[in-house]
């Protein structure tokens, strides 16, 4: 079960699809692997990078079921966000069955002062049981709500089952260093911080006291190494690894492309058979696949694991 003392990488996995849109469940066997050879810690999957709304309940409990039991030991969580608390239960519930360590919670684009979002994520521990470790996803740019350093202070206390902070408010910086700050204080109970915002900011993120990152890259394995040599206060080599992968990270960060931008180059590498995507969907333009080849070229001066994938 997840706790508070998660750390590492917990990538977010991306959701594997034949090209007719079906679920790709040799595929995901795959990605698995391809993660764990990465060195990740966990996986977390159904993420917004995962394309959770284009699965319906059923769909996403067989895709948990198949990505846990192959998994083994390599914890799993689970996006369980959803409109309706009927569906966030279902989900939640039966991802936990399967085994899943935990589930991951953003709040609906509806809420808009600190009492609606403390009495939301209330009621969502009422729903999924008080007995699912969960997370708190802050990502203000997604979901439209912005938690205040108080209020995520607020749930922390209120719901001992909340066990981890997704930080990928943006800018996040001072924010991770001021909840850092309340557990010094001890006004707030310890909790594990990952980050997010697809690893744009791992760098200085380890640096403000993020235990570790939970986000996807087409480089899950170079997170993993960031993470380690910030964790062995290695700091020079962190930002050099990290500055060599930031053009190919930024480019991946496109809003709309990126994630098409993504599973082209796990396909590139061998983690997924097929980068296509549940429509609605957006594909890569013949200019944009060649910037993404030049990009990787160039990335493999630095990083070998990039040799070949840019020819």
């Amino acid at each position: 079960m997840l706790d508070t003392t998660a750390s590492g990488v917990y990538v977010i996995a991306v959701t594997t699809f034949l090209d007719d849109g079906r679920l790709d469940e040799p595929s995901t066997d795959r990605m698995v692997d391809f993660y764990a050879s990465c060195g990740a810690t966990g996986l977390t999957i159904l993420g917004i990078m995962g394309e959770a709304p284009k699965l319906d309940t059923t769909e996403a409990i067989a895709f948990a079921r198949r990505v846990v039991k192959r998994s083994g030991r390599m914890p799993v969580i689970v996006g369980v966000s959803s409109p309706g608390f009927a569906a966030m239960r279902a989900l939640a519930r039966g991802a936990m069955e399967a085994g899943a360590a935990g589930v991951m919670i953003a709040p609906p684009g509806t809420l808009r002062t600190d009492d609606q979002i403390a009495a939301y994520f209330a009621q969502a521990v009422e729903a999924i049981g008080a007995d699912v470790p969960f997370v708190i996803q802050d990502y203000p740019q997604g979901s439209g709500v912005v938690m205040s350093v108080g209020t995520i202070r607020r749930i922390v206390e209120a719901q001992p089952s909340c066990v981890m902070l997704k930080a990928e408010d943006w800018p996040g910086l001072e924010k991770i260093s001021a909840v850092r700050r309340l557990m010094a204080d001890k006004t707030m109970r310890p909790i594990s911080i990952l980050t997010g915002n697809g690893g744009v900011f791992l760098d200085f993120e380890m640096e403000r006291g993020c235990d570790g990152a939970m986000t996807g890259y087409a480089f899950p394995d170079m997170l993993v190494d960031v993470v380690r040599l910030q964790k062995a206060g290695e700091r020079d080599r962190a930002h050099d690894l990290f500055d060599a992968h930031l053009p190919l990270m930024r480019y991946e960060q496109q809003p709309g492309v990126g994630l098409a931008v993504r599973k082209h180059i796990l396909k590139l590498r061998g983690a997924i058979a097929s980068d296509a995507q549940r429509k609605p969907s957006t594909s890569l333009s013949p200019t944009a696949r060649a910037e993404v080849a030049y990009l990787l070229a160039r990335l493999a001066r630095h990083d070998k694991r990039a040799a070949g994938l840019g020819d």
